[in-house]
């Protein structure tokens, strides 16, 4: 992309949490940093990414098909560690290029999802390359735990949005990569309420005894939660996993989910907002 458009979609994408409109509007967007091989310098590039299971976040180098790899790739091959914004999270993380079989699966696994993909890889010689960035160290952007909470909630949400049209578009079978998309937000739901439960809500009971059954409500609906995610992740287990039950699953998901998050703003945010200094 030229230069000028691409630091048009960055100030859009730091400015509004992850989101930008056009041509990417309702994309997996990330801003990848790399020092710059030659120029010892930072180089900022907006990316379309692939989930991985969220021990890892996948990008593809196709320049559009191009001949050449893009400068991005030349830079992290010369420097793995890279810096990696979500919208909500930045983070240092390792850049691994993948090889061989693993490669071509991962792949043959995006373009599946979209034949973009394919088509990219039609219109050049090269392999195109895919990289895996693997978090090593960072944390959410956010000033203050309110607005960091209202923001991760957000993602999951953009990301629930994403998942439902992706299943209802799916046809007869369901993809490997939208396999991986479901199991990835699973186990991110599941992370983030094991850490609200053990950490921010011990807190908040300690600091404000009279908040004990709002905490207990949002606990219970938790466990609600964690068991409607582990229906969803059985079926997607199965090898011809029916996506009429998969989309039935993930509406249930939705509709408990959106109850709960905003319920817990509308609880927790006016108190995490008048506890901050």
């Amino acid at each position: 992309m030229p230069i000028d458009f691409n630091r048009q979609i960055i100030e859009e994408f730091r400015a509004n949490a992850g989101q930008v409109g056009g041509p990417f509007e309702g994309a997996r967007l990330l801003l990848l940093t790399t020092i710059g091989a030659r120029t010892g310098a930072p180089h900022t590039v907006p990316l379309g990414y692939l989930p991985d299971g969220g021990e890892r976040t996948l990008v593809i180098a196709s320049a559009g098909g191009g001949p050449r790899h893009p400068a991005w790739y030349h830079n992290l091959v010369a420097d793995p560690r890279v810096r990696v914004e979500d919208g909500v999270f930045t983070y240092e993380a390792d850049a691994v290029v993948l090889t061989g079989d693993e490669r071509d699966r991962v792949f043959a696994r995006a373009a599946e999802a979209d034949p973009g993909w394919a088509d990219y890889q039609a219109k050049t010689t090269r392999v195109i390359p895919v990289v895996a960035l693997q978090s090593v160290s960072g944390g959410p952007n956010a000033t203050s735990l309110a607005t960091a909470l209202k923001a991760l909630h957000d993602a999951f949400r953009r990301e629930l949005t994403l998942i439902r049209k992706e299943v209802a578009a799916s046809g007869p079978r369901l993809g490997a990569q939208l396999r991986v998309n479901c199991l990835t937000l699973c186990g991110g739901l599941h992370h983030h309420h094991t850490g609200e439960d053990t950490g921010l809500f011990a807190v908040l009971e300690q600091r404000y005894p009279e908040l004990g059954p709002t905490l207990d409500r949002l606990r219970q609906e938790h466990q609600r939660i964690g068991s409607l995610l582990e229906d969803l992740q059985a079926i997607l287990s199965e090898e011809g996993a029916d996506p009429l039950q998969v989309r039935a699953e993930v509406e249930r998901l939705t509709d408990e989910l959106e109850n709960h998050l905003t319920y817990e703003e509308d609880q927790l945010i006016p108190v995490l907002e008048a506890s901050t200094p």
